[in-house]
């Protein structure tokens, strides 16, 4: 596969490049400037140098069709897009890059005609509402989307053009819905603070993770080889599904990391409140259409996250920036106990 990514220097984007590589794919990063310093925590220098940077603004059509022509593109991975906390600031460009950058990519697919063969891109499990619009139990990939955020929305919208561009073009797609995805790497984001928080307790840092209640923790190589694995399994037609990892509380988290790193029992201290985006979700429809799916523990998740760190801070290259960075508030519902 000759891959193009949007967003390809990007937290998911360079697990994926990873997984590629290693699979002897192609991979291109299609990013708005080359910066391959997340590429550098997972991938040798010789590996990084196998990737190709093709320089260009999502939201660009002209670019973004001569990218998919010239290089010979057969599978694009769609990852570029603004996070919740920017489209909540800025909603009119948190639509223009999640929305119209996400039309770009389906025009530029259309314009390839047959040289592309599947668009995979990142939906979010931020299309649900929170929990209390559920019943109990685990939701199917169809439960009602009642998002409660600008993203949430965005997200929905792109869902929705899929399908469209498969009704009128053809065009196969999936989109992929992750939630809590942990890992080396992870530094932005509402829910990258369980990520942070280990990187803390390796510095001998006090950090509090500013949420609570229920989440879905998604190991992000899993994550990767899902948007891979999309790629080339058989499939026809344009459907959103739901990913799932160890659906587990934030006070399990803390006890799993303790179990890894006995010092977070005192460095490391969790909040109450409860994400407002359901976090049992089932991924029985997805197991079921292009499965299996990697799926690893939650501790031993944790333990290679863990071990990746190590090996960065024993090179001196363990970054410190996103720890020092300003929290965005999350998005809530309602205090738990």
């Amino acid at each position: 596969m000759r891959v193009l990514i949007t967003g390809g220097y990007g937290f998911i984007g360079a697990w994926i490049v990873r997984d590629l590589l290693a699979r002897g794919d192609e991979a291109f990063a299609y990013d708005l400037r080359e910066d391959p310093r997340r590429l550098r925590l997972v991938l040798s220098e010789e590996q990084v140098r196998q990737v190709r940077f093709v320089p260009g603004d999502v939201t660009d059509l002209p670019t973004l069709t001569r990218a998919v022509a010239d290089h010979g593109i057969t599978h694009v991975i769609h990852l570029a897009g603004l996070q919740v906390p920017t489209c909540r600031a800025d909603p009119m460009l948190g639509a223009k890059v999640n929305v119209l950058g996400t039309l770009a990519v389906f025009e530029a697919v259309k314009a390839a005609g047959s040289q592309v063969k599947r668009v995979v891109y990142a939906s979010s499990a931020a299309v649900f509402g929170g929990p209390d619009k559920y019943p109990a139990g685990s939701q199917p990939d169809d439960a009602p989307l009642v998002p409660s955020t600008h993203y949430g929305v965005f997200k929905c919208c792109n869902e929705g053009n899929a399908r469209i561009y498969f009704q009128d073009h053809g065009i196969s797609s999936i989109g992929l819905r992750p939630w809590t995805v942990y890992g080396v790497g992870r530094d932005l984001g509402m829910t990258s603070e369980p990520t942070k928080a280990i990187k803390a307790v390796l510095l001998g840092r006090p950090y509090h993770i500013s949420f609570g209640g229920w989440s879905d923790f998604q190991y992000v190589d899993d994550v990767a080889k899902a948007f891979v694995l999309c790629c080339d399994r058989p499939f026809t037609g344009a459907k959103g599904y739901n990913l799932r990892g160890a659906v587990v509380t934030l006070k399990d988290f803390h006890q799993t990391l303790c179990r890894v790193l006995p010092e977070a029992e005192e460095l490391v201290t969790v909040g109450t409140t409860q994400i407002a985006i359901a976090y049992d979700l089932a991924d029985d429809g997805i197991q079921r259409d292009l499965g299996p799916l990697p799926k690893t523990g939650l501790e031993a998740g944790i333990r290679e996250t863990v071990a990746i760190f190590r090996r960065l801070q024993a090179e001196g290259r363990l970054d410190t920036a996103d720890l020092d960075a300003p929290k965005p508030p999350p998005v809530t519902v309602v205090d738990e106990v």
